[in-house]
């Protein structure tokens, strides 16, 4: 059992920064590999990026690539999203979301633990 509760969104002007931080229960994070997901209204869920369980593997969606950097600290049972030169096209709600074992899976129903999400808002 792993609950999960993300914080840091917001309303922001296209070009501004956020930082989403997901903060998770459990005996042992670091097994499990982490995601975020995004969804904007009448669109599927949406990959955003992945790290492993160590921290030392990341994955992201090309959407994001070079402007999103997820992380983790493990000591704090905490991933992060960082967002930067936003878009409007990024705004959706956002979900943290945990699986055992590989970083490498894309697809919502590949991860077992999912937070309530938090609203990203980016105006133009």
């Amino acid at each position: 059992q792993v609950q999960l509760v993300e914080s840091g969104g917001g309303l922001v002007q296209a070009g501004g920064s956020l930082r989403l931080s997901c903060a998770a229960s459990g005996r042992t994070f670091s097994g499990y590999a982490m995601g975020w997901f995004r969804q904007a209204p009448g669109k599927e869920r949406e990959f955003v990026a992945s790290i492993s369980g160590s921290g030392g593997n990341t994955y992201y969606a090309d959407s994001v690539k070079g402007r999103f950097t997820i992380s983790r600290d493990n000591a704090k049972n905490t991933v992060y999203l960082q967002m930067n030169s936003l878009k409007p096209e990024d705004t959706a709600v956002y979900y943290c979301a945990a699986r055992r074992g590989s970083y490498y899976y894309t697809f919502p129903r590949d991860y077992d633990y999912w937070g309530q999400g938090t609203q990203v808002t980016v105006s133009s």
